[in-house]
């Protein structure tokens, strides 16, 4: 008996059984995932709107500006986007995440 090979073959997706359980369980992973992904968008967004709103601002002379305080400015505004996207964002999230969902269900049918 060869032991990479399985007892019983895998039923092909066309026969495999599926119980509303199942897809419902699907379906949730599919709205959670479809939420994350448009929150990174919104977050991604905010991040790149706030860079061009500090785009303008001179580097503080106390702390010396330069590359340094350039590059940390970045991961900082990154993490406020990401907050901010987090509790609620200014709406984008919502509507890509509705257009996410819409696009699944139609490529389902």
């Amino acid at each position: 008996m060869d032991a990479s090979k399985p007892i019983i073959p895998p039923l092909p997706s066309t026969q495999a059984p599926t119980t509303s359980a199942t897809q419902a369980a699907a379906s949730a992973t599919d709205v959670a995932a479809a939420h994350k992904t448009a929150e990174d968008f919104e977050a991604f967004f905010l991040s790149q709107a706030m860079d061009s709103m500090f785009a303008g601002i001179n580097g503080d002379p106390v702390t010396g500006g330069g590359q340094s305080e350039t590059v940390y400015r970045s991961l900082l505004l990154q993490q406020y986007a990401k907050v901010a996207a987090k509790s609620g964002g200014i709406g984008i999230a919502d509507a890509v995440q509705r257009e996410i969902l819409r696009i699944q269900e139609a490529q389902k049918k």
